[in-house]
């Protein structure tokens, strides 16, 4: 089994703000997202692509005002009284999620450790370039584990979001997880086959990119 890095999650208090944030600190625009009935949020997102990071792309994230509450806490935390209050300040990294080929043997492989990384459910939007289906790992809770270094996992359907994303002149260079707990993180993401590298540290991840602004580095809530 092996893992690849799908996407970072940028979260905001509104879109709108992270929209803002996205174009003040990367110098750029994102492109279109769209609406994601079941959890009640909305994104935008942009390519940063690599070589050693194919079909990444960075998410910005954020409750949507015109949607029903999902009766359920949403995904990535949104719901986290402390997270709120720290997107007060500004958007900010505090996910990532990875890719992979069977969901279902990935989340057992973490239960087997005795992590619970969530229900595996299916999710949908429409786009202009068709209909993006995928099957995701949700706690209850909506909980991310480890302050967001242990990814939320992934498996799309036939069409991925970047098969269609245009190059955004972002690129991401590298990811680093940290966590005072980095011996459990560590086997959780060799049992995952992920080559992150970890720090014993605050829990944290740590993005670094190079944009039209130059290198840039987004660091988790608890390194702002």
């Amino acid at each position: 089994m092996a893992i690849a890095l799908d996407h970072l999650v940028v979260a905001a208090q509104t879109l709108e703000a992270g929209v803002a944030w996205c174009e003040a600190t990367l110098g750029i625009v994102p492109g279109p997202g769209g609406r994601h009935p079941l959890m009640g949020t909305h994104n935008r997102l942009l390519n940063i692509a690599t070589p050693a990071f194919p079909r990444a792309f960075l998410e910005i994230i954020a409750i949507d005002p015109q949607a029903s509450a999902p009766g359920r806490p949403r995904w990535f935390d949104l719901d986290d009284a402390a997270l709120h209050a720290s997107l007060e300040r500004a958007p900010a990294l505090v996910h990532w999620v990875a890719r992979c080929d069977d969901i279902d043997a990935e989340v057992a492989a973490l239960a087997r450790l005795g992590l619970e990384r969530g229900r595996v459910i299916e999710a949908a939007r429409d786009t202009p370039g068709g209909r993006l289906s995928w099957r995701i790992s949700v706690r209850d809770d909506g909980a991310r584990l480890f302050g967001g270094a242990l990814p939320t996992l992934i498996e799309w359907g036939g069409v991925h979001p970047v098969d269609t994303m245009p190059a955004s002149g972002a690129t991401l260079e590298a990811l680093t997880l940290r966590s005072p707990d980095a011996a459990t993180l560590r086997e959780a993401l060799n049992a995952l086959g992920s080559p992150v590298r970890i720090e014993t540290e605050a829990p944290a991840l740590t993005a670094r990119l190079n944009t039209p602004r130059g290198a840039v580095c987004l660091r988790s809530p608890s390194d702002a």
